[in-house]
């Protein structure tokens, strides 16, 4: 049930947050010649992150020519990755609540749904863990590449003393910091509905029978060994009749009593 609830809603929360960003910084060059200065120079960016191909233009305090910059990396890779398992993760997800709500007979039937379920979940949660580490590793670049203390080293009127390059604005990352935690939670989810799909399998009904017939057989083993046997019979030698008519040392066994004897004799 957990599953059926949760697994669309985290996945339309993790490609939502990552693949729908889009974010900005803003620099200022204070030249030494104030008219040559620029004090709001906005760079945009957005997913999926290819950095390289974001350009602005940048003043080089050396009359009016300015020059034309590009941000550094490509982070496509990761980010695309990301989203593309959310979106299919979404979809299967929605079609396995369908199939569990108006054709369970069906999904049961010759043990093929169960099973094609449980190879499906494990192979979610195996690509949930990948995409997750590697777009945590993309968006540590991200930040990087678009820290703008990086940014100003690109330019060359920030490499002359005279010039003052600060950063005004950086780029909010809060929506990214949150597609990562939702595909972290997005692998537990999946891969802890793992044990509950391999129930339905016939796996799990087969391990069970094999359990119950090894415990069946060790039972009857138990039964037919000797702790079973009647020990005290006549194999046993403590009901053998008349073991106590017999005389032993002159006492009468038949009455149990002991004979007295007399004096003198």
């Amino acid at each position: 049930m957990c599953m059926v609830i949760f697994a669309p809603l985290f996945a339309i929360f993790a490609f939502a947050t990552c693949g729908g960003y889009s974010g900005g910084l803003r620099l200022s060059v204070d030249c030494a010649n104030k008219s040559e200065s620029d004090l709001n120079i906005d760079i945009a960016f957005a997913y999926p992150f290819r950095l390289h191909q974001v350009n602005f233009d940048a003043p080089t305090c050396e009359g009016k020519r300015r020059e034309t910059l590009s941000l550094i990396g490509d982070f496509s890779s990761s980010a695309e990755f990301f989203v593309t398992i959310a979106v299919f993760a979404f979809l299967y997800s929605l079609a396995a609540t369908v199939v569990y709500i108006f054709f369970q007979n069906k999904y049961r039937e010759n043990n093929r749904g169960p099973l094609i379920d449980f190879i499906v979940t494990v192979v979610f949660s195996f690509l949930w863990l990948v995409g997750s580490s590697a777009w945590a590793k993309g968006l540590s670049d991200v930040k990087i590449a678009t820290d703008p203390d990086e940014v100003l080293l690109l330019m060359s009127a920030c490499k002359q003393q005279s010039n003052k390059c600060l950063p005004v604005r950086s780029p909010v990352m809060s929506s990214l910091n949150t597609s990562v935690v939702f595909g972290f939670l997005n692998f537990i989810l999946w891969a802890g509905n793992i044990w509950f799909v391999f129930k339905e399998t016939g796996w799990h009904s087969s391990g069970q029978r094999h359990a119950a017939d090894t415990m069946e057989k060790q039972s009857s083993g138990y039964n037919q060994g000797g702790y079973n046997q009647d020990s005290y019979g006549p194999a046993g030698g403590y009901n053998q009749p008349g073991s106590y008519g017999q005389k032993v040392h002159g006492w009468e066994g038949k009455t149990g009593k002991v004979p007295r004897r007399k004096w003198g004799q």
